[in-house]
């Protein structure tokens, strides 16, 4: 993540707790690799969160530290994406080009945009801006392409839909 990236590096033998931004950025990042593996490999929720949980967060991610995740966050994300899944991809569905499903997309922006989606459909505690933002930073960080772009154009969408007065 961007802001993962810029920060200093931690001291040898000491360990600094991540600021909340750094923490929700890389619980974003492995709830899109979560969902990701629940879709391609068919993993069980439980399974999945428990190997987040058992230190799979703040390791090493394309030669950089995405950082410590929120756990927390990480599992309300991915819980949430589960429990409202029919929801999120008739809504997800709505705001894609014409044509498109998300039953087309690779699994990746498949995860990202539900992960994205349940944060701007039901986490009125995140502003719009910041998860469309935090999303088409974790789609760069995965594709070089159009496809942050394609992220950014379908999470505004749903954004404009459900939340547009925050806009």
């Amino acid at each position: 993540m961007t802001e993962a990236n810029d920060a200093p590096p931690k001291p040898a033998g000491k360990r600094t707790r991540p600021s909340a931004s750094v923490a929700r950025s890389a619980s974003r990042l492995g709830a899109v690799q979560a969902l990701y593996q629940m879709d391609i490999g068919g993993s069980e929720l439980a399974d999945v969160l428990a190997d987040y949980g058992a230190g799979r967060l703040g390791t090493e991610f394309d030669d950089g530290q995405c950082g410590e995740a929120d756990y927390g966050f990480l599992k309300a994300i991915v819980e949430g994406v589960v429990e409202d899944q029919v929801l999120i991809d008739t809504k997800v569905n709505e705001c894609l080009a014409k044509g498109w499903t998300l039953a087309r997309l690779e699994a990746t922006s498949r995860a990202i945009l539900r992960a994205g989606g349940f944060e701007l459909m039901f986490r009125e505690d995140v502003p719009p801006k910041v998860a469309i933002s935090e999303y088409v930073e974790v789609a760069k960080a995965f594709f070089s392409g159009s496809e942050p772009g394609f992220i950014n154009a379908s999470l505004d969408a749903l954004a404009r839909k459900r939340r547009a007065e925050e806009l």
